[in-house]
């Protein structure tokens, strides 16, 4: 069996070898505690990197979730604020109706008051299914036009769904359209206030027909803000759920790049206290040169 020899330059190499693998770790842990993160550089940790990526994409995602969450819930809310005025101007078209079809009600003028105050109120209707929500007509779809209805009252616009995607494979449609809202029974809220309009001037005995007609358009906007609401509790619990699973993300991130301060602090003591202690042990062990050696 052969004894390897053991020489000084050999013990200098595996001693500065030591010191140097020594120092390398207490700079690896100087770095860490002074830049806060266990992951500098993909070489510290290829499956921490794999996970941090990983991670990262998910958080990317979340947040574009979230901005279009942030979105749908605007044009959910102005739908609804924008329906809830109509609702008000829509009961008083129905009063005015209503008083004019009364029999005790015969005086012309009169009738012909509350046609001109339902002129109003038809304007005030169709400047408020005309509302415009981030440049975009709120009840007409996805059209490239300013409007959702013409002056006379006509439909311009499409009837295309309006959808945001609020999570993995989930999308949602944030808008109502025109014909949806104030349409019933091939009917719309327009023709009707015209059609009473006319009655109250020219034909008392057709405002039946029209109070008729406004009741159901009533009860297709009704639907509508139903349907709004239904989409506004949808879209909010969703808000809910992806601001947890968010926070949990952000937490599996942390987990993953982040030190343990506490850690770091005892980690570096020990790299320190074991760099001094090699220091101390190499300078004994190779202390001695040729001279000690003739002595």
């Amino acid at each position: 069996m052969t004894t390897p020899r053991i020489t000084q330059q050999l013990i200098m190499s595996h001693s500065l070898s030591a010191l140097q693998t020594g120092l390398g770790r207490l700079a690896a842990s100087q770095e860490q505690l002074s830049t806060g993160r266990l992951i500098n550089r993909p070489s510290d940790s290829p499956t921490g990197t794999n996970d941090a990526m990983r991670l990262r994409a998910t958080l990317a995602a979340q947040t574009q979730y979230s901005r279009n969450i942030t979105d749908g819930q605007g044009w959910l809310d102005h739908a609804d604020s924008t329906l809830s005025s109509m609702f008000d101007q829509v009961s008083r078209a129905r009063d005015l109706i209503l008083q004019g079809s009364s029999t005790g009600n015969s005086d012309p003028d009169a009738r012909d008051a509350m046609a001109t105050e339902l002129e109003q109120i038809r304007s005030g209707l169709l400047d408020e299914a005309n509302t415009q929500h981030l440049g975009r007509p709120l009840f007409g779809g996805t059209t490239a036009g300013s409007a959702a209805y013409d002056a006379s009252g006509a439909f311009v616009g499409d009837q295309n769904a309006v959808n945001r995607t609020i999570g993995d494979g989930v999308d949602i449609a944030v808008n109502v359209t025109g014909p949806a809202a104030f349409s019933a029974n091939g009917t719309d809220l327009f023709a009707v206030i015209d059609d009473a309009v006319t009655a109250l001037r020219t034909n008392p005995a057709g405002l039946s027909t029209a109070l008729s007609n406004l009741d159901a358009v009533t009860s297709q906007m009704k639907a509508a803000a139903t349907e709004i609401g239904t989409r506004t509790n949808r879209v909010d619990t969703a808000s809910s759920m992806l601001d947890s699973t968010t926070l949990d993300t952000k937490s599996s991130l942390s987990n993953v790049e982040n030190v343990d301060v506490a850690s770091a602090i005892v980690d570096l003591q020990m790299q320190q206290v074991a760099y001094q202690a090699s220091l101390g042990a190499t300078a004994r062990v190779i202390q001695p040169s040729l001279l000690d050696f003739l002595r």
